[in-house]
């Protein structure tokens, strides 16, 4: 199974976002469509999630991955190509500075959890960071989220904090951190 999964993984294409091009449009619902199932109302950017794009300095990748939505008669013998394909997870992240960066949003669609995507967009992230010669990332993770904080950790993220309340009263959020 693991096999399986990292070969998932591989035949996946981590994508930066061209706001221009012709499919920007349905990837992004794609992905406020994922971040709406994900995430709580109070939690999601699904409502601004046009306007974090907008921001300077943001930037947002994705896995694109076969669909697998099963196809019959015609649809099944047409040939791949990127329409074929399905945003599977995304990352956004923000360089304000070249001191520190930001890991705003990672998912994955369920159905393509442990199967190497995230790790594939965290690394795609962190080295978008490097490239802009920033000098540490952080990012907030609900500490019930054993699996993020498990993937962020193996990365070789470290807990800096706990923010009290973070995400609710009651529902605190691990700050952590990497230096590049």
């Amino acid at each position: 199974m693991a096999a399986a999964a990292a070969t998932a993984a591989a035949a996946a294409r981590i994508l930066e976002l061209d706001p221009a091009h012709p499919r920007a449009g349905r990837v992004i619902d794609d992905i406020v469509r994922m971040e709406k199932r994900i995430f709580p109302k109070h939690e999601s950017l699904s409502r601004t999630f046009h306007d974090e794009l907008k921001r300077r300095n943001t930037a947002l990748i994705y896995s694109a991955a076969a669909a697998t939505i099963p196809t019959t008669g015609d649809a099944a013998a047409s040939s791949s190509s990127s329409s074929d394909e399905e945003v599977v997870g995304y990352a956004m992240y923000t360089c304000a500075t070249s001191l520190c960066a930001s890991i705003t949003k990672l998912a994955v669609k369920e159905n393509r959890r442990r199967q190497g995507h995230g790790e594939a967009l965290l690394m795609a992230a962190v080295e978008g960071c490097r490239r802009r010669r920033v000098q540490r990332v952080s990012l907030h993770v609900d500490p019930a989220r054993a699996a993020a904080v498990a993937l962020y950790r193996k990365a070789g993220f470290q807990v800096d904090a706990t923010v009290v309340g973070y995400y609710a009263p009651h529902r605190d959020a691990y700050r952590m951190y990497m230096d590049l």
